[in-house]
């Protein structure tokens, strides 16, 4: 295991890629948060030590303080609540939760065509995409703050930001008739902090996914 220390106020251990944990970074970034990076490699995970001691016997694993966590939703959702990014309310709070499994149920569909389909599916699979971006289109068309949910910021952003780099490497062309989308990507990305990370070569040259399909 190859551990680089970047700070130390949270701890998170994970492969050299951006995978499921981009959104987390991200979100660190921009509130200033330190992090802790216990980089994994497959060599060191097929040998089943650190697998056996996981929950769910999978990464990314994610620690604050004594809390432990496996799950990277769970680990957003805890950053938003620790960061006030997780609404203004109740109703905000569960506006954010129904946008976030939008969220993850495209993030599934894009996980199975790079891991299962990706050289006899990905033709169809930008052809049916405008259907999954037409819903975050529209509620960002209505948003006046120019966020999913609220006045500012929220977990559900950056995670839905993460996603959308992803897809914009898949297919260049897929927010061209989606301009709310498309000024909320430019939007996060101006964002002093997380364009700082975005622009450094650590970051960047951490590929999307596992197997190297993008």
């Amino acid at each position: 295991m190859n551990a680089t220390e970047v700070g130390v106020a949270y701890t998170l251990t994970y492969f050299p890629v951006k995978g499921r944990c981009g959104a987390l970074k991200m979100m660190l970034a921009d509130n200033g948060q330190q992090l802790k990076e216990n980089l994994v490699t497959i060599e060191d995970w097929m040998k089943g030590d650190l697998k056996g001691s996981c929950l769910f016997g999978q990464l990314p694993k994610f620690e604050d303080g004594d809390l432990v966590l496996y799950q990277s939703n769970a680990m957003l959702r805890h950053l938003g609540r620790k960061h006030d990014a997780y609404g203004k309310s109740v109703c905000e709070a569960s506006r954010i939760d129904m946008m976030n499994d939008a969220v993850e149920d495209l993030r599934l569909k894009y996980l199975k065509l790079i891991y299962q389909e990706y050289e006899t599916g990905k033709e169809a699979y930008c052809k049916d995409l405008p259907n999954h971006l037409k819903p975050f289109e529209c509620t960002l068309s209505k948003s006046k703050s120019g966020f999913l949910v609220g006045e500012q910021i929220s977990f559900v952003d950056y995670n839905l930001f993460d996603l959308l780099l992803n897809h914009k490497v898949l297919c260049s062309s897929c927010l061209d008739s989606f301009p709310a989308l498309k000024s909320y990507v430019d939007k996060i990305a101006a964002r002093p902090k997380i364009k700082a990370l975005l622009e450094c070569e650590k970051f960047k040259k951490l590929p999307i996914n596992g197997n190297g399909k993008q």
